[in-house]
């Protein structure tokens, strides 16, 4: 066994410095690469000042309380005689359906020839905390709808909801049926007893666990941090890490800064929810789930899935944490529609808006079913 370095011979001798240099030099310049990417990063995150969402022009054209109706500015006169109505949940900006000037369902929806309006409910004051989900369909939306109708002299509309705001419109067809030519529902919850073992939101909606009127009743409306905070836990690790890591390693890739801080805005973007409505979501829905069972009463009134007769359509993504697929197609066995249709996309229950995948094929089949179902306007 060799005991002096000069017992190995001179070339091994030049092979190990070689080696040894080589391996400096990688550490140092990954260590300098490193270091010159902390330093980048409140140049790229400065960044996030000029990211802009919900960027296609609209005018109000109708308010009520803190409610507020867009209506969507069109270059060429519409194709079709029956518009769209979009109906967002109350939980976050309703500019999710038009983040991005390429990533817009409102953009799809203009591009296939519609007339569209989206509503934004607004953020519920201290006064809201007793507005109720009659409030909402009966009052708020109810007299959108007719505004609409009213300033296209129409009979019906096409209505899209999406995840809670799906849900309110599958309530508001089942009680207005006549006037809604279609309905499209987006990762809609309607059956909540399914999914259990895929949605966090159902499992800790169990009253055994949440006392939501414990929450109610000490806070009046929901606060927007608890909500979020909720949304992010569902989703540690992937919230909380992994995407502040992708975030460091895409940091030249321009294109991804730009959708990373549109959806970081959004994200961070959240607004409280009335109490009451809240509380009766939760109660009548996520735990007696009464509305798939005929059970749900709006004020007074049952509610009767099976009045919905007009076509439609059920959108869902089978990656959905927070609405599983099966919870949103429970729904065409409940209906009196004879033309139903899912479509399941392979994303997220934000990517079924957002995602390019989405955005390639899916909403162009979405909208063109949508077409084949509505009138055309004669100039």
């Amino acid at each position: 066994m060799a005991n002096d370095i000069s017992d190995i011979p001179l070339g091994l001798q030049q092979e190990f410095f070689n080696q040894a240099l080589a391996q400096q030099k990688a550490v140092y310049e990954a260590t300098l690469k490193m270091w010159s990417r902390f330093f980048a990063v409140p140049r790229v995150v400065d960044r996030a000042r000029d990211v802009k969402v919900g960027t296609t022009p609209s005018e109000i054209v109708y308010e009520e309380d803190t409610l507020r109706l867009l209506r969507y500015r069109r270059d060429t006169p519409a194709v079709y005689a029956e518009p769209v109505m979009v109906c967002y949940a109350l939980v976050n900006r309703p500019y999710i359906v038009d983040l991005q000037s390429d990533r817009s369902v409102i953009r799809q929806l203009l591009a296939r020839g519609f007339e569209v309006y989206l509503i934004d409910w607004g953020v519920p004051s201290a006064a809201d905390r007793s507005m109720t989900l009659k409030d909402y369909i009966d009052g708020l939306m109810k007299n959108c709808v007719d505004d609409v109708l009213k300033r296209h002299t129409v009979q019906s509309l096409h209505l899209v909801g999406y995840c809670m705001g799906g849900t309110m419109s599958t309530i508001f067809t089942a009680r207005n049926p006549d006037i809604v030519k279609s309905l499209t529902i987006m990762a809609a919850p309607i059956d909540f007893s399914v999914g259990k073992d895929e949605s966090l939101v159902t499992f800790w909606a169990n009253p055994d666990y949440f006392d939501v009127d414990s929450l109610v009743d000490a806070f009046g409306n929901v606060p927007a941090t608890f909500l979020q905070a909720s949304f992010q836990m569902m989703k540690p690790v992937q919230n909380y890490y992994s995407k502040y890591i992708t975030f460091f390693d895409k940091m030249d890739d321009d294109k991804f800064i730009e959708n990373y801080f549109a959806m970081e805005k959004w994200t961070g973007d959240n607004i409280p929810v009335s109490g009451e409505t809240f509380r009766e979501f939760v109660k009548k829905l996520y735990q007696r789930n009464e509305l798939i069972k005929g059970e749900f009463k709006l004020g007074d009134e049952l509610v009767d899935l099976s009045k919905i007769t007009c076509p439609l359509q059920i959108l869902m993504a089978s990656a959905d944490h927070l609405v599983p697929p099966s919870q949103s197609e429970a729904l065409k066995s409940k209906v009196g529609s004879k033309d139903i249709m899912c479509r399941t996309l392979d994303a997220g229950h934000i990517g079924l808006s957002v995602s390019s995948k989405a955005h390639k094929v899916f909403w162009p089949e979405v909208t063109q079913w949508l077409a084949d179902r509505s009138g055309r306007m004669s100039y």
